[in-house]
């Protein structure tokens, strides 16, 4: 692939514009939900969105924050499976039978195992089994709510906070749709042991069989997963993921106004993005894709690769159109440079403003240079930092 590059450099960013081939034209998916996101979660290719860094109230798809911190606890062994917890009266009242919301029905003054509480969740999506594990890990549903934003804010989630265990309506139970999608595909990949709970049909705990509440899988998609969530305030949410021939998707929905809606909506998108778009090979395994500035090296530049070459999920039916290509690094690169090192990633941007990534990595070695070379480098970022900063953005 032959392409030509502009250079924009400075000592703290770098912009590279690609002349590229692009996409064929095609029409956006449309959606009722008044939030919607839907990611390539091995890629992290965003293929749709929809005011989807907007808080919004996530009802019971929050309870998914929920069970993270309940499998990283399980996971540091600080409970097991067959930990049991007592039914307070608060979780009882609050999230039981007496509450006339979603319950795994726990009788008062009992116990309950993880295992059964894990089920009561992801199946029945019970408020009383939530409540019930707060209390038993954080001593208060308060506590937990704070344990529960930590959680997020330790895994790169940075806009959501949580006010209690449930999803019931709370002024601080916020989330966006992006960050939920995050937060599923964290407990996807973070989780195997426990991710199969969300893909039981059924759940039996004592004289009652619940059956999941999640429509996907059901649907002959190959969804095996997440959550759903309503409420009067926020309507019929879902997150959903489903896997096609070794492609894992996962949509995010709120908003929506039935619950017919909801899943046929949430069908249409996942089938939309699993037929739309494939991985394309831009650069083969010994091809440059271009190259980084370094500071205080003994040469200016370094080679990049990718890591065996370089795919990224893309629109199918690629065409004469134009894609926009960029090398991105937070920086400076600073010498010494190892071979094989990571030192940014290259970005392509589709026509309708998809955009899919791929890290790049030094594809040579550069040695360190003296003390003159290093004081000319920072005088030059200086002097120029800011003018050619500005230009790199006037160019997005």
């Amino acid at each position: 692939m032959i392409l030509t590059c502009r250079h924009i450099c400075s000592g703290w960013f770098l912009l590279i514009s690609l002349c590229l081939f692009s996409a064929q034209a095609r029409a956006q998916i449309e959606t009722e939900a008044d939030y919607a996101f839907l990611l390539d979660a091995d890629t992290q290719t965003v293929l749709f969105e929809k005011k989807a860094d907007e808080l919004m109230q996530p009802a019971s798809m929050s309870k998914l924050m929920t069970l993270a911190v309940v499998f990283e606890a399980l996971e540091e062994g600080k409970i097991t499976l067959q930990t049991d917890f007592p039914v307070s009266e608060n979780a009882w009242r609050t999230g039981g039978a007496p509450s006339g919301t979603s319950a795994m029905f726990a009788p008062l003054n009992t116990r309950v195992t993880v295992e059964d509480l894990l089920q009561g969740i992801v199946v029945q999506s019970g408020n009383d089994a939530c409540i019930i594990l707060a209390e038993g890990l954080a001593g208060s549903e308060e506590a937990f709510a704070q344990m529960m934003t930590d959680h997020a804010r330790r895994i790169g989630i940075t806009k959501s906070t949580f006010g209690n265990s449930t999803g019931l309506p709370h002024p601080k139970q916020l989330m966006t749709a992006r960050e939920l999608a995050k937060l599923a595909a964290h407990v996807i990949t973070k989780y195997p042991k426990y991710y199969p709970y969300f893909a039981q049909k059924e759940f039996r705990y004592r004289k009652h069989i619940f059956y999941n509440r999640n429509p996907l899988i059901y649907a002959n998609i190959g969804a095996d997963g997440l959550k759903t969530g309503f409420t009067e305030e926020s309507g019929y949410g879902i997150v959903g993921s489903a896997v096609l021939d070794g492609r894992r998707l996962v949509v995010v929905q709120n908003g929506v106004k039935t619950q017919n809606g909801r899943k046929e909506d949430a069908v249409r998108m996942l089938n939309w993005g699993f037929r739309n778009f494939e991985k394309f090979a831009l650069f083969n395994a010994d091809e440059i894709v271009g190259e980084a500035l370094v500071w205080g090296g003994q040469q200016r530049y370094v080679k990049l690769r990718g890591d065996g070459g370089v795919r990224m999920l893309l629109p199918k039916n690629i065409k004469q159109r134009k894609l926009r290509g960029e090398i991105v690094y937070l920086g400076p690169v600073i010498a010494p440079v190892k071979e094989g090192e990571r030192v940014g990633e290259l970005r392509v941007t589709s026509d309708n403003g998809i955009t899919s990534s791929a890290p790049l990595f030094a594809a040579e070695s550069v040695e360190g240079a003296g003390i003159i070379r290093q004081g000319f480098d920072s005088a030059l970022s200086l002097a120029f930092g800011w003018l050619i900063h500005r230009h790199s953005h006037q160019e997005e």
